[in-house]
């Protein structure tokens, strides 16, 4: 089973965090990325751009209408994901706890199953 994990981020939590503890978050990401790699539970991982470089797509009278900025103003957003493929739920469960982001008070990871995927690969 497939289950996505997203990294919710505060950043006013990130701009507190010190030299030492950016590079232990750093560490820690690599050392998931590495464990899950060679366990054969990654499937992938997207870090994503600051909010505010964000674009909505929304209907409007004439047709969608583009505006920048996130969706809804909010303190925490997604700042990107991990996909996994585990065996079950509690498998799932155990490895986002192992993400470094689930130490730091302020931020957040969602777990989420998945319903559906393609990648177009062939």
């Amino acid at each position: 089973m497939k289950y996505l994990i997203m990294m919710q981020i505060d950043s006013a939590v990130l701009e507190q965090l010190t030299g030492e503890q950016q590079r232990e978050i750093q560490e820690g990401h690599a050392a998931f990325m590495a464990e899950t790699k060679a366990s054969g539970e990654f499937v992938g991982t997207q870090a994503l751009a600051d909010r505010s470089r964000s674009k909505v797509i929304r209907p409007g009278a004439d047709g969608p209408e583009v505006t920048d900025g996130p969706f809804a103003e909010s303190k925490e957003f997604l700042g990107g994901y991990y996909l996994v493929d585990v065996e079950d739920e509690a498998r799932a469960v155990e490895l986002a706890k192992r993400i470094p982001d689930a130490r730091i008070p302020g931020l957040a990871l969602e777990l989420r199953p998945v319903m559906f995927s393609d990648f177009g690969d062939a």
